[in-house]
């Protein structure tokens, strides 16, 4: 590599530089199938390199100074933000054998302290009400706070209890490249035990009994391949491996079943799923496979006992895309099921809402999990574009199943999720609702009288009025003809609705001019309105409605925000998913591109007032969107992206390669699928066009999208003349910084960004 500076910017990233870092090229063959990519950009993967790393420093110094008119408006949003949330908070505890546990923040504090306090005997479901100060029996259990001290990046990994309450097992990461040192903690004095594990991945376990501990290690492209037995109180040298997956497609994990009864080990690729089970009674038994591994069928497990036999509860896609749900025996998993729930039945499902009850189809539902507990099932799964719940009674062996109920939203829109349960002889179910405009509601819901009790609502803090705040549900048509669904949430202010739910007026500002300085709506009337639309669509991942307060930021100047639920997600069924993965991905992109075509043409936004954003594989979307269509956007923001698609999928020894091949195909081997990527593979397809303003932000030690791709996606930006930004967290992961705090001002820095591509950095509103 030439000695050449990486950049011609300021010699010093204290001093503020006059120009773009302008990256040199070193040009890098790449050969496949034929065709031959120069890659000018690739010398930038040396992470060890203190050119590279001086790189990353200047492009931050110059994102910086392009953005140091914004710092004002950077601290009032993290002033909003901090204003709003409770900082001294509690969650609502959950029981866990003889213990409520539950976790608290502390204002000024970056961490969650987990503390605990005892049961008032066995039949005590009722859980404490706790208050800021402490419960009089309250006992500290974990203070990350404290674990944190002297390093500059924190996350647990791991967080496991003994069914006793004695021990604990947890598991930090300090650099932010997901590898985890797992310890014991002795929770009578407090004090960590001699056993210390290296470079574990997250998700390890204690058993019940405390006595030995079971984790994961991955291979030389940080993918979890072994599961381990250790016994506490001994070296990790003599731990035993308990099972290896060879196969590079497959992650390998493991965990207990809620009833304690089993321990599983899962094998999944994006396609393939394969479990072994052994029982607690002997935990350094075998593990036994549940049902043989057969490629395209994907099923999960859950222990359940009916009518005093051990069963297994399996959702699988043996016959059914959006999967159906059986039991077994456990003792012979391979024999005849019975169905949970009747596929193809016309009223399988009792759905009530209110007063009222309809019967719905199981054909309508995409079944996505199961939860046992003693005497009931909890279903998790998508109706109509939601998440919902519903709960089946359990009875002896001879009627073992009543009719699934789903349990009512109350409202049009939202997301319904099963809360953390842990213990399987509970009576009543933790729930958690939210929607765009309703902050999340946690309640416990009695499986026998079906009565609800709110246990929290998510608080919003200062001058915040929810009922200023509405959403919507609209649907864009694709080029196809498919209809694309868009979750939209808006302050009340800006607009009005006519007949056929677009926008019919704006509410004025000072005047009838709509001042855009005053705080009042950004147009007058009829025109649109700044939009930030955001969007996903990779893995079967659902972008699932939710409210956040930090978004509030953005509503109360103006901004209108949507989702868009483009195909490659799971929204709508397994068939959204696989109509945007593999060679159907283009689908993701276009139909983001129709959502924003339908805003534009039904004046909610117009081009020079709508600014696009996506993460990881939603930032390859944000990629993909600005080659595709650069004059629908005045901006885009995209974090962690995974924008040099095709050269990462073609490197097999990186992280997670081989594995992604079922998500975007092998171009490795298949020269059809190397062409269809190289088509859309962002860094690829930058061409000279008028691109709007990006924004790219990255973290040096994600292991899950590199940051050279990011680094060489914005240099050959430059090289158009487009104006793009690179910011690099250098100490972080794939979720950037890990204190709360900083997590805020992260936030901050890109609303800020984005307030003033969308000509809203000016107003000023009340926190």
């Amino acid at each position: 590599m030439s000695e050449t500076s990486g950049s011609d910017s300021a010699d010093s990233t204290t001093a503020t530089p006059k120009s773009a870092p302008v990256a040199k090229k070193v040009p890098f063959e790449r050969t496949h199938h034929g065709h031959t990519f120069i890659d000018d950009y690739e010398w930038m993967r040396e992470k060890e390199s203190p050119e590279v790393i001086a790189h990353l420093e200047a492009e931050n110094a110059w994102t910086s100074a392009q953005t140091a008119h914004l710092e004002g408006l950077q601290n009032s949003i993290f002033t909003e933000i901090k204003t709003r949330i409770k900082e001294t908070d509690m969650s609502v505890p959950n029981r866990r054998g003889n213990y409520w546990y539950f976790s608290r923040t502390k204002a000024g504090l970056d961490y969650g302290i987990s503390v605990r306090a005892p049961i008032s005997g066995p039949d005590g479901w009722t859980p404490p009400e706790v208050g800021e100060e402490p419960l009089p029996c309250e006992e500290v259990v974990f203070d990350s706070n404290v674990a944190v001290e002297g390093q500059k990046f924190f996350s647990l990994g791991s967080f496991s209890l003994s069914d006793d309450g004695s021990r604990l097992l947890y598991g930090v990461d300090t650099t932010g490249d997901e590898r985890y040192t797992l310890r014991v903690r002795d929770l009578a004095t407090g004090d960590d035990l001699s056993d210390t594990i290296d470079g574990t991945f997250a998700g390890a376990s204690l058993d019940p009994s405390g006595r030995f501990v079971f984790y994961t290690t991955v291979d030389d492209a940080w993918r979890p391949e072994k599961v381990w037995r250790h016994v506490v109180g001994t070296d990790s040298s003599d731990d035993v491996c308990i099972f290896h997956e060879p196969d590079e497609r497959f992650f390998v994990g493991s965990g207990f079943s809620r009833s304690g009864r089993m321990m599983f080990v899962v094998t999944g690729s994006k396609t393939t799923t394969g479990y072994w089970s052994i029982s607690a009674d002997d935990l350094e038994a075998e593990p036994q496979e549940i049902w043989p591994r057969a490629d395209g069928v994907e099923y999960n497990v859950e222990h359940a006992v009916i009518g005093g036999e051990d069963r297994f509860l399996i959702t699988h896609n043996r016959n059914r895309a959006d999967f159906e749900l059986v039991d077994v025996p456990a003792a012979d998993p391979t024999a005849p099921g019975r169905d949970v729930i009747a596929i193809g039945a016309d009223s399988a499902v009792i759905a009530e809402s209110g007063a009222d009850s309809e019967s719905v189809g199981v054909d309508d539902l995409r079944i996505e999990d199961v939860d046992a507990f003693a005497d009931f099932i909890v279903l998790g799964y998508r109706r109509g574009g939601f998440a919902r719940v519903g709960i089946i009674r359990l009875g002896d062996s001879s009627s073992p199943f009543g009719p699934l109920r789903e349990l009512p939203f109350g409202q049009e829109t939202g997301s319904l999720y099963l809360g953390s349960n842990p213990e399987f002889a509970q009576t009543s179910i933790r729930l958690h609702f939210t929607s765009m405009s309703t902050p999340a509601v946690i309640y416990s819901h009695s499986v026998p009288d079906g009565t609800d009790t709110v246990l929290k609502r998510q608080p919003v803090l200062g001058s915040v009025d929810l009922d200023d705040y509405t959403e919507t549900l609209l649907w864009a048509k694709a080029e196809d003809g498919t209809d694309i669904p868009i979750s939209v949430v808006f302050h009340k202010d800006l607009h009005r609705f006519d007949d056929h739910g677009g926008p019919a007026s704006a509410k004025a500002g000072a005047g009838d001019g709509g001042d855009a300085t005053n705080g009042g709506a950004a147009s007058a009337k009829g025109e649109p309105a700044p939009l930030l639309l955001y969007g996903y669509g990779s893995y079967e991942a659902s972008m699932d409605p939710y409210f956040s307060v930090s978004r509030l930021s953005l509503l109360d100047r103006g901004v209108v925000f949507a989702i868009a639920h483009v195909r490659g997600g799971g929204e709508m069924g397994r068939h959204w998913y696989d109509q945007g993965k593999t060679t159907a991905k283009k689908n993701t992109f276009t139909d983001f591109i129709d959502v924003a075509r339908h805003l534009i043409d039904t004046g909610w936004t117009s081009p020079d007032r709508l600014v696009a954003s996506g993460g990881s594989a939603g930032g390859l979307l944000m990629g993909a969107i600005s080659n595709m269509a650069p004059e629908l956007f005045a901006g885009i923001s995209a974090e962690v992206p995974f924008v040099d698609a095709l050269t990462s999928i073609l490197m097999p020894e990186l992280p997670l390669t081989v594995i992604e091949w079922e998500e975007w195909g092998d171009p490795l081997h298949d020269p059809e699928v190397y062409e269809y990527m190289r088509s859309y593979s962002p860094y690829e397809n930058v061409t000279e066009a008028a691109y709007p303003k990006i924004l790219a932000v990255t973290s040096l030690n994600d292991t899950r999208v590199l940051y050279v791709e990011p680094a060489k996606w914005v240099a050959r930006l430059r090289e158009v003349g487009a104006d793009a930004l690179l910011k690099t967290e250098m100490v972080a992961g794939h979720g950037g910084a890990s204190g709360r705090y900083d997590a805020w001002r992260e936030i901050a820095f890109e609303y800020a960004w984005i307030l003033d591509v969308l000509g809203r950095s000016g107003v000023e509103i009340e926190a």
